[in-house]
């Protein structure tokens, strides 16, 4: 009995070496710091809310965000420890479970601002589209690395179905930002795989006249787009109170900031723990805290080009490229629209904006990165 407790002992320990032998330790270093950014900066941007405005207890959404945040970290480790011929094997049945559930949010889904996008699983609420985003890549990943067919163009025509599939389902919503971060990763991850230019001049009429279409015969529902490029545009057209809240925010931060828990944009903007995150940190930490979280996302991204640009393998090549995608189309989305250099769309920032939905999807992300750069590294 003692023998076989020791031998048990013994092969976990050499697991776990040969775990942290194999992972890329300088991507868990920045995906674990942003983590702790984002459990911190929570600290500061929801204490005020809660206590304030929403009447709850002063540390009610840290502790969400804290646990959320551990959940999510402990999630991204779980999945980098897996086998990963067993996770393959698991992206078409998990894809098609959030397909499902992102089918159903129209019919079933929580109505919050005029817009349908959480399901209510009476303990919390869940946002399907954060799930899918990466199961997406990888699905499309494997199928335009696949051997079964021989034209590229019709496994990037069967990619574009399911991402057409998708985004209906997201408009219908409506959620135009998402929709806007899954077109452009999807094409990035195409212009990787080798594109024909004539293909995606094709594809770009479609989108492009499927988003006027929407317009003209939906005014009343999507009327909205038009006027928030129009207020983009020109402020005056139309209501930039939020965006211009955030700017006065960061040029009030300035370099150095107002200091913690002294920012009073959270205190304006309804959303600022989440839509407006990097202008609360700029704001009450300086400019320069921002520029270091950017910086963050960017060595990462920096890391994962030069094992896509190493890697022989199709697939891995493939999915690396559109989860980093993913996750930098968002950070700047985010920051674009914190800046006012982009139209408002509601997007969090990946890894530190409140959010159970978006916390884990992003652990998800992180953990299947962390995997797949270990394998390459141990091949």
């Amino acid at each position: 009995m003692q023998k076989n407790i020791s031998e048990n002992i013994t092969s976990k320990y050499f697991k776990f070496n040969k775990y942290w032998r194999n992972i890329d330790k300088q991507i868990l270093f920045g995906f674990s710091l942003l983590f702790i950014l984002g459990v911190f900066f929570s600290f500061s941007s929801t204490s005020i809310l809660a206590d304030e405005r929403l009447d709850r207890e002063y540390y009610s959404f840290f502790q969400k965000h804290f646990l959320y945040a551990t959940l999510s970290f402990c999630l991204m480790i779980f999945i980098s420890f897996l086998n990963k011929d067993f996770l393959n094997k698991t992206f078409v049945p998990c894809f098609l479970i959030f397909f499902i559930m992102l089918s159903v949010v129209p019919f079933i889904g929580i109505e919050v601002k005029g817009a349908k996008r959480w399901l209510n699983f009476y303990f919390f609420n869940f946002q399907p589209v954060e799930f899918i985003k990466p199961f997406f890549i990888l699905i499309i990943a494997q199928i335009i690395s696949s051997n079964n067919f021989k034209s590229l163009n019709f496994t990037h025509f069967i990619s574009f179905i399911i991402l057409s599939l998708i985004i209906f389902l997201l408009v219908v919503q409506p959620d135009i930002g998402q929709s806007v971060l899954l077109i452009a990763t999807w094409i990035s991850v195409i212009f990787v795989s080798g594109m024909n230019i004539y293909f995606i001049f094709a594809l770009s009429v479609i989108v492009i006249s499927g988003f006027f279409s929407l317009i003209f015969f939906s005014p009343e529902k999507f009327n909205y787009i038009l006027s928030r490029i129009s207020s983009f545009i020109d402020p005056s057209k139309g209501d930039g109170f939020q965006s211009q809240k955030a700017i006065d925010a960061i040029r009030l931060g300035g370099v150095k900031g107002q200091g913690m828990g002294e920012g009073i944009l959270k205190e304006s903007v309804p959303e600022a723990h989440t839509d407006y995150i990097i202008a609360v940190i700029s704001e009450e930490f300086g400019s320069i805290v921002s520029i270091l979280i950017i910086c963050i996302f960017l060595f990462i991204a920096l890391r994962l080009t030069k094992i896509i640009i190493d890697s022989k393998n199709n697939l891995l090549k493939l999915s690396l490229s559109g989860l980093v995608s993913l996750i930098i189309f968002q950070t700047f989305i985010h920051v674009g629209v914190n800046a006012n250099l982009l139209p408002t769309t509601g997007m969090t920032l990946p890894f530190l904006s409140y959010g159970g939905s978006s916390l884990i999807s992003s652990g998800i992300i992180a953990g299947i990165i962390l995997n797949y750069t270990s394998l390459e590294i141990e091949n």
